[in-house]
């Protein structure tokens, strides 16, 4: 018992600062939760919006309007092909329509939705010019659980959110505490330097619980979002990221002597893996070469296992490489922070 004496101390100690310093609560739990608010709000379904069709200056412009916006998905204004261009160019129009015998569709091949638009409105001016279907078809409508966006965003905040309050919850006090000369003064006691970081770990294993309890009830709560693997698993998967990331944050800031340089460091580890794991969209999105190196990136691991618990009720015993990758970053990122410390 007495060698977890000064640990407990120590975490003690972590545990009246965390309550003196109020602010640190905003950013623990209020700001992650406004981040998932603000977002969920954006991307909550809402239905396919219209396509927007920009049908140029003719005789026949307003009878293609009117066919046009009897098709649902579509939405026709007429407009001076200058200013139809100009629509399109923005991006608030995904096709252009000069009509005329031959019919001109202008499109932007970057668009997504200029491809769909296109086939929607050959259709309707076929149907217009008399065509008739000769095949139809019955459509059933089906939304699955947990293929909405903000089903897959929520994991993604939630291992963004572990993220910031790990680096920068245990990099920057422990920054402060360089800055404000204090650990100077504990490096006079009989304290272990192992103790003593892992005393940060600790503190951040006890707020991490409450902050991953709380943002799984208010996204429940808010947004409908379910958890359909075991929730203990995702627990106690959410807490081995937090303790890997923490590792990260006591390695970024165990020299750094001011806080512009330890701002700097977390900035510099925390914006690529913002950019890079998924946290938005899908890492997927890049390219083939990349995916090694962004699938060992220890955010991409957590968020890859939030997501396959959270939606696809996978066990943790199937996130054997994103575990690892985890077990690895963050024994590495102590071991570093042994290695490097210094009270000064």
């Amino acid at each position: 018992m007495s060698g977890l004496s000064p640990l407990w101390e120590l975490s003690l100690m972590r545990i009246r600062v965390l309550t003196r310093e109020p602010s640190t609560l905003f950013w623990v739990f209020a700001f992650p939760l406004l981040t998932s608010l603000a977002l969920g709000i954006a991307f909550r379904n809402q239905g396919l919006s219209r396509l927007q069709v920009s049908v140029a200056d003719a005789p026949e412009a307003d009878a293609i309007v009117r066919q046009l916006d009897a098709v649902p998905g579509l939405a026709a204004q007429r407009k001076p092909l200058a200013e139809a261009r100009e629509e399109l160019r923005r991006g608030r129009a995904a096709l252009v329509l000069v009509p005329g015998p031959t019919p001109e569709l202008i499109i932007d091949p970057t668009q997504p939705d200029g491809r769909t638009a296109k086939l929607m409105t050959l259709d309707a001016l076929e149907r217009m010019h008399g065509r008739t279907d000769t095949l139809h078809a019955v459509e059933h409508e089906t939304t699955a659980p947990g293929s909405r966006y903000i089903d897959f965003l929520i994991p993604g905040l939630l291992g963004f959110g572990l993220l910031s309050t790990s680096l920068w919850g245990v990099g920057w006090a422990l920054v402060q505490m360089r800055t404000g000369r204090l650990l100077k003064r504990l490096a006079a006691t009989p304290m272990r330097r192992r103790d003593f970081l892992l005393s940060f770990l600790l503190m951040r294993v006890l707020l991490a619980v409450a902050e991953i309890g709380f943002f799984l009830g208010f996204s429940r709560l808010l947004f409908g979002v379910r958890v359909f693997g075991n929730v203990a698993a995702l627990g106690l998967f959410a807490l081995a990221g937090s303790l890997c990331l923490a590792g990260l944050g006591l390695a970024v800031s165990s020299r750094a002597q001011n806080s512009e340089t330890a701002s700097g460091l977390m900035n510099l580890v925390s914006m690529p893996m913002m950019a890079l794991s998924g946290v938005f969209f899908s890492s997927s999105h890049f390219p083939a070469w990349s995916q090694p190196a962004i699938n060992l990136l220890p955010l991409t691991a957590l968020n890859d296992g939030l997501r396959a618990i959270m939606i696809d009720g996978a066990s943790v015993a199937t996130l054997g490489s994103q575990a690892l990758v985890l077990a690895v970053w963050g024994a590495a990122s102590f071991a570093l922070s042994l290695r490097f410390f210094r009270w000064s």
